[in-house]
């Protein structure tokens, strides 16, 4: 055959296999007549935030409000059609009542190359999911939380003495400075390991964590390759997690679990719940090291950064609302009062005013903006506008909860803009619509360890307000603008606060701390 035909006819094949993989699913929700923004080629309804003219809260929330009646409108996740879902008991049923048709995430990372994500509980699937979370969930019970408060209270005292110290007039990056907290929780929460990041911030489990959970433009990169193009990521050997990082997370396990071993130590963390599944007889009753310090690590991600994103959140919503300050300033004291200074697990948990402020911080500003789901089946969809046609999701399509257009729609809170701690009174709360209130997820894949960051925030806002007063400084974002140049949540130019001690005797500089925990491993 001519060198010439030969030539036109791979060139033409070429080319009909990028048409067909770049163009294939851009009429996707057009030929089913859901409402959607036309999308474009390769980048899909993306390009606003790739541009940083939008950030991603923001463009979930202009696609949730294309129609205020629809159940769901059609999203294009670059090139992966998406079905966003707005209606709550929509929501429920298929968070909740069909799970069987909906258990899993999207899957992004393979757990072979890149093992910290993807053999984490998140990114886990069918029934190696289900082994790990029964594993997992012994961690995450009343017992143990309560038995981890008392190392969350020390790292609490360790960061507040820090922050009171600082001179009056110093402008603090609130970010930073959670970061640091949080790191220091689940250093010792998760990993057994004691290090205090406020005094020593360049030891090598903030600097570590710090590399692994910050997203550069290389990174951000790689995400949308994994996301987008997950056979050529693989092809490539993409990872989003360094070599030098996976190392360093799996020898720390390693040699924790070695040391603890060779001494007989046993600490109240997550780490020593892992351990004891060793020598258990069944497929998936014994995690690996590598499967602890994937679960390790992920418990770690999340706290270091969203976490630390809801304090962010809910430290700058009480330097703005006055009155709101005020009101757990009062809280805060009258506890003290009862608990002569001491602070206890029981005390804590019934503060209702400050459950109530970080609930609404949560709402007005959740760490995750969307939630989704993949279908295991078919699985019919009721009609999105009266008169249209139901719509057939197919095995394999993706949905996403718009958990930011949720929190944001003026149907489920009234004036939904407005920072309202009242409204999760115990006596407000019960008209709130549980499938519209969503910050950590719903059925049985929410968040595991939500009632660990709810308590970790807790116990940070109560020693830091019970010490300190949070003020608007020259740098503070106000009215609050989210990041453009950042995929998750994030104040645009950072967090910027001014923190001053309370000239009250009777506050927490008072504070009885006199828990102790062991600095070994």
């Amino acid at each position: 055959m001519d060198t010439y035909v030969v030539f036109t006819l791979v060139l033409s094949a070429a080319v009909i296999a990028v048409y067909y993989y770049f163009y294939k699913n851009l009429n996707f929700f057009k030929k089913y007549e859901i409402l959607h923004i036309p999308p474009l080629p390769v980048l899909g309804n993306m390009t606003p935030v790739i541009l940083h003219q939008l950030s991603m809260a923001e463009l979930v929330q202009k696609v949730y409000c294309l129609n205020q009646d629809a159940k769901y409108v059609g999203f294009f996740d670059s090139m992966t059609p998406i079905v966003m879902i707005r209606d709550p008991d929509l929501i429920k049923a298929i968070g909740i009542k069909n799970f069987e048709v909906f258990p899993d995430h999207r899957s992004l990372i393979d757990e072979v190359s890149d093992p910290l994500f993807g053999k984490n509980l998140f990114s886990l699937r069918g029934e190696r999911w289900r082994e790990v979370r029964n594993l997992l969930s012994p961690v995450f019970t009343t017992s143990k939380i309560k038995a981890m408060f008392i190392l969350m209270s020390d790292c609490a005292s360790n960061f507040i003495d820090f922050l009171s110290k600082l001179p009056a007039d110093r402008n603090v990056e609130m970010k930073e400075c959670f970061a640091k907290y949080t790191n220091d929780v689940i250093a010792t929460c998760a990993f057994g390991v004691t290090v205090n990041s406020m005094k020593n911030p360049n030891n090598d489990f903030y600097i570590y964590g710090k590399e692994a959970t910050t997203f550069s433009r290389l990174r951000t990169i790689k995400l949308y390759i994994v996301r987008s193009m997950p056979v050529i990521s693989k092809l490539l050997g993409v990872k989003l997690i360094s070599h030098r990082v996976n190392q360093f997370f799996k020898d720390l396990v390693r040699n924790t679990i070695h040391t603890r071993d060779m001494k007989n130590i046993a600490r109240p963390d997550m780490l020593q719940l892992m351990m004891e599944t060793r020598g258990k007889r069944g497929p998936g009753k014994e995690l690996t090291v590598e499967d602890m310090t994937a679960q390790a690590f992920i418990f770690f991600f999340g706290g270091f950064d969203t976490v630390s994103s809801l304090m962010c959140f809910a430290a700058h919503e009480i330097a703005v609302n006055p009155q709101v300050q005020a009101k757990l300033h009062d809280e805060i004291d009258e506890v003290l009062k009862t608990t002569n200074g001491k602070l206890t697990y029981e005390a804590l948990n019934g503060m209702q005013y400050l459950d109530a402020v970080i609930n609404e911080a949560l709402r007005m500003w959740p760490v995750f903006i969307f939630l989704d789901r993949i279908s295991e089946k078919d699985f019919e969809l009721p009609p999105a506008l009266p008169g249209d046609k139901p719509f057939l999701l197919k095995k394999g399509m993706n949905v996403w909860f718009p958990v930011y257009g949720l929190h944001r729609d003026p149907k489920y809170f009234q004036k939904p803009d407005e920072f309202r701690p009242e409204r999760f009174l115990d006596e407000n709360k019960k008209g709130i619509n549980s499938a519209a209130y969503i910050p950590f997820g719903l059925g049985p894949r929410m968040c595991i360890g939500n009632r660990f960051a709810l308590l970790e925030t807790k116990v940070v806002l109560f020693h830091l307000l019970a010490r300190c007063e949070l003020k608007l400084c020259t740098k503070t974002s106000h009215p609050l603008q989210l990041s453009k140049a950042n995929l998750d949540m994030m104040a645009e130019g950072g967090f910027w606060l001014k923190i001053q001690t309370r000239d009250k005797k009777t506050n927490a500089s008072n504070v009885v701390n006199d828990n102790t925990t062991d600095d070994h491993t």
